[in-house]
């Protein structure tokens, strides 16, 4: 049995993204998006808005990297700085820009069943 956590124990920060497509003006898109559709990630959840979309092949492409522009990071990191990721289609030009929002905080607890403090070894 594990102990609760004591208030402002166990308590960690992630960024609200949005992931919005963009492109040059008049550009022909092949990944099935518009220009400005978008999707927000809060906490683990990915929102989409109602009737829109969103091409599994660039969610392939743009997974990696959410959990990590989730995190803050030194201002001089290029997760902190680099915002656009190209759409994984050649031939495509759109690209997705990343857009930090709100911090969301968590508490550990609520997030996983392994105790704070129980480290695992190889």
């Amino acid at each position: 049995m594990t102990t609760p956590e004591a208030p402002g124990e166990g308590e960690f920060q992630l960024y609200d993204l949005r992931v919005e497509v963009v492109a040059p003006p008049g550009a022909r898109l092949y990944c099935s998006a518009q220009v400005g559709d978008y999707f927000e990630l809060r906490g683990e959840s990915l929102w989409l808005p109602p009737g829109q979309t969103f091409s599994i092949y660039s969610l392939a492409a743009l997974l990696p990297l959410l959990p990590a522009k989730q995190r803050p990071t030194h201002p001089n990191d290029w997760m902190t700085t680099d915002t656009e990721v190209a759409c994984p289609d050649p031939n495509c030009p759109s690209r997705f820009r990343i857009t930090r929002l709100s911090l969301r905080t968590f508490r550990h607890s609520d997030t996983t069943a392994t105790p704070l403090g129980k480290v695992e070894t190889a």
